[in-house]
């Protein structure tokens, strides 16, 4: 799977005019599930997001989590991070998972998400979707399970 995290200090996803989702301080996570994965991929990306420490503690250093923190998370699907740009100017998704298998995996991350004590929001798949965030720092991290040993 793939996920860019944004620290935020809002964020909220609309559809068709009506927030569907929204978090006060936390995380944005826009995800993307690839060809490949399954829910033990979903369930370590979860736990790895839920420890991130990308929140400033009292010294000023990024040592906090979104638990620590006390935040919340709000889940997007994104299959565009899937995005193969290697030829041509037009971006490939053909290592995206498949709709059914890219909507599971999506409600499973969520879930796995929210099982480690992160409130999670989220969009609604395969929707056209507005999202608003106030970035902050700015910090947006890129994971990739792919390239993350699992433990």
């Amino acid at each position: 799977m793939r996920a860019l995290i944004q620290r935020v200090t809002e964020a909220s996803v609309e559809v068709e005019g009506r927030v569907v989702g929204s978090t006060g301080p936390g995380l944005l996570v826009l995800v993307c599930a690839m060809r490949s994965d399954d829910e033990a991929t979903a369930d370590r990306l979860a736990a790895r997001i839920a420890r991130l420490r990308i929140f400033q503690d009292e010294a000023g250093k990024m040592n906090r989590s979104v638990l620590d923190i006390a935040g919340g998370a709000l889940v997007v699907s994104q299959f565009t991070l899937a995005a193969d740009t290697r030829s041509g100017n037009r971006p490939g998704f053909s290592a995206a998972a498949d709709p059914q298998q890219g909507q599971h995996l999506y409600r499973h991350f969520a879930s796995s998400l929210a099982s480690h004590g992160v409130p999670v929001e989220t969009g609604i798949f395969g929707a056209d979707m507005k999202v608003r965030l106030l970035n902050d720092g700015p910090v947006t991290i890129w994971l990739d399970t792919a390239a993350t040993p699992a433990r």
